[in-house]
């Protein structure tokens, strides 16, 4: 799995999973469900990750959506 976006906008984060639902692109956004812990004051950041295999493809979509800026480095 590949980190694409980690950020505390859960609209962007909304954003992003329909773009990649749109491609048919299988994603997980990790620490949802974190706000328990901090209190619902969206500290910390959700991640969403994608399978190697989709990385690039990903990508591509969210730099076609004008979302370069959000992209974790790839490594």
């Amino acid at each position: 799995m590949r980190e694409l976006v980690r950020t505390n906008d859960i609209v962007l984060v909304s954003a992003i999973g329909a773009l990649l639902d749109g491609a048919n692109i299988h994603h997980l956004v990790l620490d949802q469900n974190m706000s328990i812990i901090e209190g619902s004051l969206g500290v910390l950041p959700r991640r969403i990750l994608v399978h190697d295999d989709d990385n690039h493809q990903a990508r591509q979509i969210l730099r076609d959506a004008g979302l370069a800026h959000e992209l974790r480095a790839d490594d």
